[in-house]
């Protein structure tokens, strides 16, 4: 996920539990670091996952109307 100055950090919390089931502690921890370094990784998935989740994510920001992006990357 990439860092920008709209999207509220509760909500980058709540994606990151919902769609990378990660716990509160961890949703924090990888949230600040998007903050704070631009950029972090949720996870690490096979392709066809990763793009399924980043589908995911991106259409639940257009929902909410958040200009968040994720992004996958090959390793």
């Amino acid at each position: 996920m990439l860092n920008d100055d709209y999207t509220p950090m509760e909500f980058v919390i709540r994606v990151l539990q919902q769609f990378f089931q990660h716990d509160l502690e961890t949703a924090t921890l990888i949230m600040l670091k998007i903050h704070h370094e631009g950029r972090g990784v949720c996870g690490v998935y096979t392709r066809d996952v990763a793009a399924t989740k980043v589908e995911l994510v991106l259409a639940a920001a257009r929902r909410d109307q958040h200009p968040l992006q994720c992004l996958m990357e090959s390793a």
